[in-house]
Formats: structure tokens, sequence, C-alpha cells
């Protein structure tokens, strides 16, 4: 193209070039779902980061109520595996964010029916491991989002068999951290050898379970839970000195166990929980996380053993 001349005014000479704008790359939303009172709720919140003082508004529901479950997801879906509801689940529903007000749609189940287990991914897979099916489990499944239909495939175990416990990641690793029994122990997750046992990095500051996870490219937080008494601790892994014990931020505002968290690159929000249960949402500003996390708008009802996952709105 040689050029453009509009009449009566303004040129313009050496063409025309019309590029799309990036894609977004930042997490805008949360989706907590499920959960507990009333043997397993289907309820779905979504908590909009930008107006986070507000209710969280309610979209359409899981395929069925469940709690004691996991999620992990990526910008556009979330896949929300597991849980319980009059027995162990293998269960997993995708909710698609763009149109969540939907019924989520039910995809290719876990290799194993479990509850109260954990999930982290990445853009393209998620990793669900752990939980509880006649007794404690070390299992390791990876749902790959674009064969979702398919069962999930089972990687490498965790260390050690636990339940009750939580996960968060980046584009390359899961720390999975906690459990039932009090554990302090923290697995990682290598996505690029996930057929490997996971390797047993430094310890949370102490030992709990029923706690909550989210995190960005560098951190993880790890907040709440329960140890002799309902917590309501905040320790954060530095993935590059994920040997060391993790270290002890700002409290939440208040003691909870049961609870579920998600997150973008400079904050998180954790929901819901016992006692109670409870509709309270924190949220830690990461680069001020030796504060006391600050209180949000609640969750549209009280409600423990829930799950949560954030993406693009």
């Amino acid at each position: 193209m040689s050029g453009v001349t509009i009449t009566a005014g303004w040129s313009f000479s050496g063409g025309i070039t019309m590029t799309e704008a990036p894609p977004p790359s930042e997490n805008t939303a949360a989706w907590f779902a499920g959960g507990q009172p009333s043997g397993g709720l289907s309820t779905v919140d979504r908590i909009t980061f930008a107006t986070d003082t507000a209710t969280a508004s309610v979209r359409g529901p899981l395929s069925g109520g469940r709690a004691y479950f996991a999620a992990a997801g990526n910008f556009t879906d979330g896949w929300f595996g597991g849980g319980y509801s009059g027995g162990p689940l293998s269960k997993v529903d995708r909710i698609t964010y763009a149109t969540d007000t939907a019924t989520s749609s039910v995809r290719g189940p876990l290799s194993l029916a479990r509850y109260s287990l954990a999930a982290a991914g990445n853009t393209t897979d998620g990793w669900f491991g752990a939980g509880y099916n006649a007794s404690a489990r070390s299992t390791v499944d990876r749902i790959t989002y674009a064969t979702d239909t398919a069962t999930a495939s089972t990687r490498g175990p965790l260390s050690q068999a636990r339940n009750t416990l939580a996960a968060a990641g980046n584009t390359t690793d899961a720390w999975f951290g906690g459990g039932a029994g009090n554990k302090s122990t923290v697995d990682r997750i290598t996505y690029a050898t996930d057929t490997a046992t996971a390797s047993a990095r430094g310890p949370l500051s102490l030992g709990r379970q029923g706690l909550a996870a989210a995190g960005n490219s560098t951190d993880a937080w790890f907040g709440g839970g329960y140890n002799a008494s309902t917590r309501s601790t905040v320790d954060r892994i530095t993935y590059a000195t994920d040997t060391a014990t993790a270290s002890v931020r700002g409290s939440l505002s208040s003691v909870r166990y049961a609870l579920a968290a998600a997150g973008s690159s400079t904050d998180a929000w954790f929901g819901g929980g016992r006692t109670g249960p409870v509709s309270i949402v924190n949220r830690i500003t990461y680069a001020t996380d030796t504060a006391t996390a600050s209180v949000r708008g609640p969750l549209s009802g009280g409600r423990s053993y829930l799950a949560a996952a954030g993406g693009i709105q």
C-alpha cells in the first residue's frame, strides 16, 4: 500500500498497519464454588478483583453439590475435581469464565475418586494431588485442558500420602503443603518431569491442615488451617529458596480453616471457611504481606470446604 490521502487536510504515507491487542495476561476475577453446609452446595460465586468490596456475585452452579474438592485453571476456564457428596467423587466440572451463568460442564474424571485433595496448574494442565479414599493418598492426576474429556492421567506421587492440604504454583512447578495430622511437609512437583516422585522442600512454619494457598510467579502464600486450634497464620514460600522453612507473614483477619484461595500476580483472596461456616473474604497484597490481610466484600453466603480458581472475567 503506497499511502492513504484524505482530502481537505491530512495525508498519511507509507501505509497503515493494523495490529491486534495482545491477549490479557493477568487474572481479573476468582470463582469460589461448592462447599458445606447442607451436605454439599453447587453455588458458584465470582469475586471481581477491581470491585472486591462488593458482595460476590452468584453465577451458574456446578453440575451437582459437593464439598472437600479442589480446583485449578487458566485464564479462560477452571476445573473443579474430586470431592465428597454421599461418598468420594472422581467428577470434574469445568467452568468457562466467559459463559459463567451456565451450569458447569462435566469433563473426564480423575483416575481415583477422592476428597480433601489439592490442585495447582499452569496455562495447559492442572495437577490434582493427594486426598482421601479409605485411606490417605499420595496420588497425583494431571488434567490436560485441551483433552479434558479423557480420564486424568496418573503422574508421579507426592512424597507421602496425605489429605486436607493446599497447593499453589507457577508456570513450571507446584508446591503442595500441609495436611491432616498437622503436617508441615511441602512437596514440589516439577511439571516437565512429573512422572517422578515429588521432591520434599523446606517445611511450613507450622504443621496444619485445612489451609488454603495462592501464589504468583515467584512466591506462594499458605493461609489459615487447624493445629490444636484454628489458625490465622500465613506462610510465604519463596520458590527460589524453597529448601528453607516458609516465612511467617501478616495473618488473616480472623482464625479459620477449610477455606479456599485464588489470586493474581499482585494479590490473593482467601474466602469462606470455619468456624462458622463464614462468608469472610480477606485480600493479601503481596507487596505489603507483613500487614494483616484486609477484609473485602463477602461471599454470597457462609460456607466451608469449598474450592476456588482464578482467571479473566
